[in-house]
């Protein structure tokens, strides 16, 4: 067995330093993008929809001042929609940063794992063997179960952006129906 020197901490402190800096750099990217995100929907919140708001207030009649307000619940469902699929992509964006190098980081430590299973299995004593291959093979067998896992979780997760996609479809078609039923 080795044993860890001076230089083999050094560097790996510098390596998860230099890690814990770009986590951190794809976190406040990822907060950037919602603030800017954010600011642009306050925005246009503020300054699209005045047009809007004047046509409702300067209507004539009741049946007019609802008309206008009818004609406002299509383009701010539209925005929600819209504001809602935004923010995901930036949260989906960030999610697939720290899941990148959590599964580097996994990967690293399974061959790692491996590598020192190896070297425990070529210094065994006479007569283990039957012990070195049934661990073995109970990793084998986590590294597998985990692989499943990881393979289900990716199908319900593409299966509920599925159908949350259906849904924002359905909720904007019944928008648009409503509206023009006005």
């Amino acid at each position: 067995m080795t044993t860890l020197n001076l230089e083999q901490i050094s560097a790996a402190s510098k390596t998860a330093v230099a890690e814990a800096q770009a986590l951190a750099a794809s976190a406040f990217a990822g907060f950037e993008k919602l603030v800017e995100l954010n600011l642009a929907v306050t925005k246009s919140a503020l300054f699209d929809t005045t047009g809007d708001l004047y046509s409702v207030f300067s209507a004539k009649s009741p049946t007019d001042a609802l008309a206008a307000q009818a004609s406002l619940v299509k383009p701010l469902a539209e925005k929600s929609i819209s504001y809602g699929r935004s923010v995901y992509a930036i949260a989906t964006e960030a999610s697939a940063e720290f899941s990148k190098s959590a599964e580097a980081k996994l990967a690293e430590g399974q061959k790692n794992f491996a590598d020192a299973l190896e070297t425990l299995a070529k210094n065994a004593p006479a007569g283990s063997e039957s012990v070195v291959a049934v661990i073995k093979s109970a990793v084998a067998a986590g590294q597998n179960a985990v692989e499943t896992a990881k393979s289900s979780a990716k199908k319900a997760v593409d299966l509920v952006e599925k159908q949350a996609a259906s849904v924002t479809d359905t909720a904007l078609n019944a928008v648009k129906t409503t509206s023009r039923k006005k």
